[in-house]
């Protein structure tokens, strides 16, 4: 392999119409006819197993049927009941290992009904239609909930508990609500500014307000939180990634992929976003994928994934690694990184070294290899990062927040969810489940009910 001399960073690798066709949706919208065809797959099941794999318990069967009967609203109302973020659900959830892995027609026939893509049917037809507006508050209570992130988690808490008469005050340090949905997803998964439009649907319900650039840096802060209302929802997710720890992680074109997907996400002008032309992304989550994809979306020549471990261990779902390698990503297993190295400052190649199982632990063989590299993003996790919380007091498992079944922390009057809460998957719709379970919690202690 010959590393260059040069790096090869710039913007502008495509023409105007090649960016519009390579961050278009990915799954383009059913039609009404399409819909209904997909909807009489369904077979209704009683105790349907999709239902109880869905972490929000939506009725499946139940939006699936009225969508048959042309119900679209009615559809979308048993699904936002269940889950209010039912929208980008409907664009992010791994249906392929959860409610669709054990739809009947999949265990039957080897085709699940595609319930991901008929609630995305349902809730959008909603959301476009002249009352998007579902639900009514109940009469107020003159309780106050503070919460902390505006992610999936603390936006699920918010307007559960604005539902329930409750008023709420989410503080967040982005400068727009949304957490991941709006910094950390593909922009293919969720174009039209999608995300920002589920935030006003959600607000529209009155009682939340939204206070940006807010960010919990003393334990001085939380207990003003604490003493200033009647209860707390921690939804911060994981503020930090994880480092290399290898000789050249400093080296200019190096960086998080969290950072260049948030960076990607809020560029209008994406002609202007610089793109090396060899890009090697070391991780093999979700990220890693959302980061090497956009690569190549963006002009990349060469992308490579790369992960320490065999195929078996990779995080992301045998769809988004399909997806990548759909989209020109090669992806390698059982290699670890040594070294960054780099030409003048900048980051020309990555040395990995060979790993294999032995004695049921990871080894090296003594074998390197090397990819040139122009950039390098980190995908391998992200963590908690923030010592208020164990300054605070609160119990932390695993570097997270510990909690009960219902999000309850160590410290009276406190609640977490979302990931940085302890024990969890690390998924939107789990995210969304955590927030609604807290604020029924919630809701019990601070009215008795």
């Amino acid at each position: 392999m010959s590393i260059p001399s040069s790096p090869d960073v710039r913007p502008g690798r495509l023409s105007a119409p090649e960016y519009a066709q390579h961050f278009a949706d990915a799954s383009p919208r059913m039609t009404q006819a399409q819909a209904v065809l997909e909807a009489e797959r369904c077979l209704y099941c009683f105790d349907a197993p999709c239902a109880t794999a869905c972490p929000t318990s939506i009725d499946v069967p139940s939006f699936i049927k009225r969508i048959a009967d042309g119900n679209l609203r009615g559809s979308a109302r048993a699904i936002l009941e269940a889950n209010p973020l039912g929208g980008m659900c409907a664009r992010v959830c791994p249906t392929e290992n959860l409610c669709e892995a054990v739809c009947v027609r999949n265990t039957q026939e080897g085709t699940p009904v595609a319930i991901g893509r008929l609630q995305r049917h349902a809730v959008d037809a909603l959301m476009e239609s002249a009352q998007p507006q579902l639900f009514t508050r109940a009469a107020a209570t003159g309780k106050t909930v503070a919460v902390v992130g505006a992610g999936p988690a603390g936006l699920a808490c918010a307007h559960t508990l604005a539902r329930l008469g409750h008023d709420v005050v989410v503080f967040d340090a982005h400068a727009k609500a949304g957490g991941l949905n709006e910094y950390g997803l593909a922009s293919y998964k969720t174009p039209d500014n999608f995300a920002q439009r589920e935030v006003q649907w959600l607000l529209d319900i009155g009682g939340i307000e939204i206070r940006t650039g807010w960010k919990l840096e003393s334990v001085a802060q939380l207990d003003a939180l604490r003493q200033g209302h009647d209860a707390l929802f921690l939804g911060m997710g994981l503020a930090s990634t994880h480092q290399l720890g290898v000789p050249g992680e400093e080296l200019k074109g190096v960086r998080d992929a969290v950072d260049f997907i948030a960076t990607l996400r809020q560029t209008e002008d994406l002609s202007t976003l610089p793109i090396g032309r060899r890009v090697v992304v070391i991780g093999g989550g979700m990220t890693a994928v959302d980061a090497a994809v956009q690569s190549k979306l963006l002009g990349a020549q060469d992308v490579h994934m790369v992960y320490r471990r065999g195929p078996a261990a990779l995080s992301a779902s045998t769809a988004e690694q399909e997806w990548a390698q759909t989209n020109g990503v090669t992806i390698h297993h059982w290699l670890a990184p040594v070294e960054i190295m780099g030409t003048n400052g900048h980051a020309s190649a990555v040395r990995f070294a060979r790993q294999a199982l032995m004695n049921g632990k990871l080894m090296p063989t003594g074998e390197l290899e090397t990819l040139a590299a122009d950039m390098v993003f980190k995908a391998i996790g992200q963590q908690l990062g923030n010592p208020v919380l164990a300054q605070a007091g609160l119990m932390l498992e695993g570097g997270r927040v510990a909690t009960d079944t219902v999000g309850q922390t160590s410290l009276p009057g406190i609640w977490a969810g979302g990931d940085c809460r302890a024990g969890g998957l690390d998924l939107t719709v789990e995210a969304v489940e955590h927030g609604k379970q807290s604020a029924r919690a919630i809701h019990a202690q601070l009215t008795g009910a």
